[in-house]
């Protein structure tokens, strides 16, 4: 079912990625998986103790990927061009120079199926990856289900999510072009603690705005980013003028995303040493989260699975993206057929609540125009605790994909998330992040109905990150004072009245 080409063919040694257990059957107790062969381990309480494969199988360990999957290059139809936000006509490669890297640019509009993944890069993707394919078996077994439950966990990386997969290369291409500084928005702040991670490795300045809401809710991302060395501000800020133009209209903003990134980007288009991020939506930073499906095809080959659904949550996009591009390409070869499920939050459905349409990926407008499902550029969302999916649109590729019907979606309240997060803390162990609970809510869904009807399907979700930063959320849910936050109709329709009229 994989595509071997995009693995590297010079195999290097590689822990497979393990949990440590007690109880065995028939490995050698006290053992670690190196290459296929069987090592000891010992605890640091002193005794032996069996290290299994994370995917429960004796299988040797799979290697990193050393090409991103472009998924555009295998559709019959492309997806609709960006605009320029004055003329509305097709970005053209020089149009964006202010704002990104050369190469990211380019591979920001390639049909090339394939991006080889420089070894820089690659040699930072070994302090984490390939990440593990767990199954869930404990939760299979509090939910009494037939179902089969895999989940890929992006929780292992040091900035604790699936971010850093984009931000090494992008600030590996800034620094190979000789950029001083880069910047960017972020939401919760797993993007923004990856960026900074990544820049401290190759030397740049970094300086980000995270949305306010999750400034104030979430102050242990302010300082793992300042200790990387990042700048943090809380947007909206008086420091641009995009954000000066807000709390004039509204003091206590809490912020969005569509609102950091125009303050991120006025400061970008102003300084010549200095360009931009963005942690999702476009094309090259789903192309960088391709690692994600592709070592996971490898891994659930590894053990004979087949998904029946893939699960994934969505704001931006880039890890439902990443983790589903890989299998829509085998599902396009005629190889397999899972459903392909994607999950964002009520209080902002974009793909289910939103409309297919040009709009900006910005609140002030500074951005290209992107076909996308939207909920108008200037919504601002609730301020639920999952901040990296309180994103206006979703990413143009994803929406592309949608209308064509390769993959569905479906909104779950905040609440219901958090009854699915803990349920999978108390049986998995892993805390995970508000973002993730969506996938869970819904994967718990699923199990459920394969309950009722004796169905024994594979599940495959994407877990993106741990929660060890999220738990003043965990604390208001499991002291009753979380409550589910929904959007207005006639707030999303003044919203949307204002999507600029593009002819497709």
């Amino acid at each position: 079912m994989a595509t071997h080409s995009v693995f590297n063919p010079n195999p290097v040694s590689t822990f497979t990625s393990s949990t440590i257990s007690t109880k065995g059957d028939k490995q050698w107790p006290g053992c670690l998986m190196l290459n296929g062969k069987q090592m000891h381990v010992r605890l640091s309480n002193g005794y032996r103790a069996r290290a299994r494969s994370a995917i429960n199988v004796n299988s040797t360990a799979i290697e990193i990927p050393h090409q991103w999957y472009n998924l555009v290059a295998d559709l019959a139809i492309k997806p609709p061009p960006p605009l320029h936000p004055k003329t509305f006509k097709p970005v053209k490669p020089e149009d964006l120079s202010p704002l990104f890297a050369d190469e990211l640019i380019k591979q920001e509009v390639t049909d090339e199926r394939f991006i080889d993944i420089p070894e820089e890069v690659i040699d930072v993707y070994r302090l984490w990856r390939p990440t593990p394919l767990i199954r869930a078996k404990r939760l299979e077994k509090l939910l009494d289900t037939p179902a089969r439950i895999y989940y890929k966990y992006e929780g292992v990386s040091p900035a604790g999510s699936h971010k850093p997969n984009t931000a090494v290369p992008q600030v590996y291409y800034n620094a190979q072009q000789g950029v001083k500084n880069v910047v960017t928005e972020t939401g919760a702040g797993q993007w923004g603690s990856s960026l900074a991670f990544a820049c401290s490795l190759f030397g740049l300045g970094c300086e980000v705005w995270q949305v306010r809401a999750s400034y104030d809710q979430k102050p242990y991302r302010k300082l793992m980013m300042q200790t990387w060395g990042a700048k943090v501000h809380p947007s909206p800020s008086d420091i641009t003028q995009a954000g000066r133009k807000i709390l004039q209209m509204d003091p206590s903003s809490p912020g969005s995303l569509g609102i950091a990134i125009s303050e991120a980007v006025e400061i970008a288009a102003a300084n010549d040493d200095t360009k931009y991020c963005l942690g999702s939506v476009l094309n090259h930073v789903l192309l960088h989260q391709t690692v994600i499906g592709e070592e996971c095809i490898r891994q659930m080959e590894a053990i004979g699975e087949t998904p029946d659904l893939i699960i994934g949550c969505t704001g931006g996009g880039s890890n439902f993206a990443g983790l589903s591009f890989p299998f829509i390409r085998e599902k396009l070869k005629g190889k397999i057929n899972p459903v392909i499920r994607a999950v964002e939050p009520a209080a902002c459905p974009s793909l289910t609540k939103g409309v297919y349409a040009y709009d900006f990926g910005d609140t002030a407008g500074m951005t290209p125009l992107m076909k996308m499902h939207t909920l108008g550029h200037d919504f601002i969302p609730d301020p639920i605790h999952a901040g990296g999916l309180r994103y206006h649109g979703m990413a143009p590729l994803i929406s592309h994909v949608h209308e064509l019907g390769f993959m569905e979606a479906i909104s779950i309240p905040q609440t219901e998330c958090f009854q699915g997060a803990i349920r999978f803390a108390r049986s998995e162990g892993i805390i995970p992040a508000p973002e993730p609970t969506h996938a869970i809510a819904a994967t718990i869904r699923e199990a459920v109905r394969c309950r009722e009807s004796g169905e024994s399907k594979v599940i495959l979700m994407a877990m993106c990150g741990h929660g060890h930063f999220d738990l003043a959320s965990y604390e208001k849910y499991l002291q009753g004072s979380l409550v589910d936050l929904s959007f207005e109709e006639e707030k999303i329709k003044e919203s949307l009245a204002k999507v600029p009229q593009v002819q497709a």
